[in-house]
């Protein structure tokens, strides 16, 4: 039996194959999972088009998650195609140019609001939107990613800060829905060459450190890794972690500058 032969899931942030989130639904799809991807606007024909691409084309339903009418629809766009969810994946993350690229000190809170609310909050409001799907015995499995924001990184300013609040959001939701069987964890993945850092001014001083300082060789083209450790954590055999971050990154956190 496949790590997640009859589980049911929802991958959000599909854009391009160079995606950990394109990964992670080829690779549950390849351990026997069902799953569902997730888009919106002019972004809905692009995933669309990558599904396509997957090992079984996915379904995908419209989902912006700044939306409370998405968001109040979701589970029954859901149930459309699966009777409950099993594990939910949430790659979502942006911030304005003007919270990026060494305008800390300058950043307006409009701006700065942006970056939380679609990058830490929507863990929060996304995982309740999907609540009534979780099974209510066996649970469901909660797997977000994130860049470790327990330092602050060259030019990543508030991008950095919604990511330190998407870590403490993780745990608040361990907290609460532990009783209810669910698991809520995230992927602290090394830089990859994504459609996401290509926004970051400066990522090439990211793949420099990681160079320089990952005892295990790493590659920032390639996905893989990080991806199958979200797969390992929807599947059952992390049955008692939560409020976990996993840090697939070559070793780097653990290594001082």
């Amino acid at each position: 039996m496949s790590l997640l032969t009859g589980k049911n899931i929802l991958v959000t942030g599909v854009l391009t194959e160079s995606s950990i989130a394109f990964h992670i639904a080829r690779l549950a799809q390849e351990e026997g999972a069902t799953v569902i991807l997730s888009s919106f606007g002019r972004a809905m024909s692009i995933t669309q088009r990558i599904s396509n691409r997957l090992p079984t084309p996915a379904p995908v339903i419209a989902l912006d998650v700044t939306s409370e009418e998405d968001l109040a629809q979701l589970a029954d766009r859901l149930r459309e195609h699966v009777p409950h969810i099993d594990g939910l994946v949430h790659s979502i993350g942006f911030a304005p140019e003007a919270a990026l690229g060494g305008n800390f000190l300058n950043t307006e809170w409009n701006d700065v609001a942006t970056a939380v609310h679609v990058s830490a909050y929507s863990l929060k409001s996304l995982t309740m939107a999907v609540r009534p799907l979780f099974d209510q015995e066996k649970g469901a499995s909660v797997v977000g990613l994130t860049f470790d924001a327990r330092v602050a990184w060259p030019k990543y300013d508030w991008m950095g800060v919604a990511k330190a609040a998407l870590e403490s959001c993780s745990r608040y939701l361990a907290r609460d829905l532990g009783k209810e069987n669910v698991r809520v964890n995230l992927i602290a993945a090394g830089p990859i060459k994504t459609m996401a850092a290509k926004s970051i001014p400066g990522f090439e001083d990211f793949e420099q450190v990681w160079n320089l300082r990952a005892p295990l060789s790493w590659d920032t083209a390639d996905p893989v890794p990080a991806a199958k450790g979200a797969v390992a954590l929807l599947s059952d055999w992390f049955p008692k972690t939560t409020g976990e971050m996993v840090h697939v990154d070559g070793g780097v956190h653990a290594i001082g500058g």
